[in-house]
């Protein structure tokens, strides 16, 4: 298996400390390699979760940052991003990594639900909201990924009452789980395995997410 290599952390830390072209430039055949074995990474990756799950398509995501509607012209990101998609509209939820020259994480979930489906989501939390805290506080998920996050609105969304007992949930915006890595959690030679097994982990609140998402309140398919 393709190990993460080991200069990719300490290069993405020199680029931050001379974003610009011209260092850029210089060491981008540095870039290169390591932007090839991370590519053959992400496809291992891929395949060991096709093995149980149906991964649509993957995302790596360009260094280069986009400058147009932006005060900070500095031209290059510090980490590299890498995103795994189930393949909809069957199946929801979503695997991300991002290996960072500050802070390096794994986060899996709903990053930013359209206004369909995230009104469904309360909806069923509504309804019951007991079953969505028991899938998430699983012990499994828990020792993981600890306790699910997002953005959240400050009261209530219009419709629903801002006293309802699991009114924490129905505030949510995003439902994610992130879980923090260091440099030895990357370099480590199992980190492909161990990555694997972190999404992997997920797989309870995906299934129940992607039931709620493709029927109606009367458990009718939609799609």
């Amino acid at each position: 298996m393709q190990v993460i290599p080991k200069n990719t952390i300490s290069f993405l830390k020199e680029l931050k400390l001379n974003n610009n072209r011209d260092w850029f430039n210089k060491n981008k055949d540095q870039f290169k390699s390591i932007q090839a074995d991370i590519k053959t990474f992400a496809q291992e990756v891929k395949d060991s979760l096709h093995l149980s799950d149906d991964i649509e398509k993957l995302k790596i995501f360009r260094i280069y940052r986009d400058l147009r509607f932006s005060k900070d012209k500095t031209p290059f990101k510090k980490n590299i991003g890498m995103a795994f998609h189930r393949a909809k509209p069957e199946l929801r939820g979503g695997y991300y990594l991002e290996i960072s020259a500050d802070e390096s994480f794994v986060a899996v979930g709903f990053w930013n639900p359209n206004k369909e489906d995230l009104l469904r989501i309360r909806k069923e939390i509504e309804i019951d909201g007991q079953e969505f805290k028991s899938i998430i506080n699983q012990k499994k998920i828990k020792d993981i990924w600890g306790d699910i996050k997002g953005e959240e609105v400050k009261t209530s969304p219009k419709g629903f009452d801002r006293d309802h007992e699991h009114i924490d949930m129905i505030k949510k915006k995003q439902f994610i789980f992130v879980k923090k890595l260091n440099e030895e959690d990357i370099l480590d030679e199992n980190f492909h395995k161990e990555l694997v097994a972190f999404f992997l982990s997920i797989r309870p609140f995906f299934d129940y997410m992607s039931e709620i998402l493709t029927t109606n309140l009367d458990g009718e398919s939609i799609i």
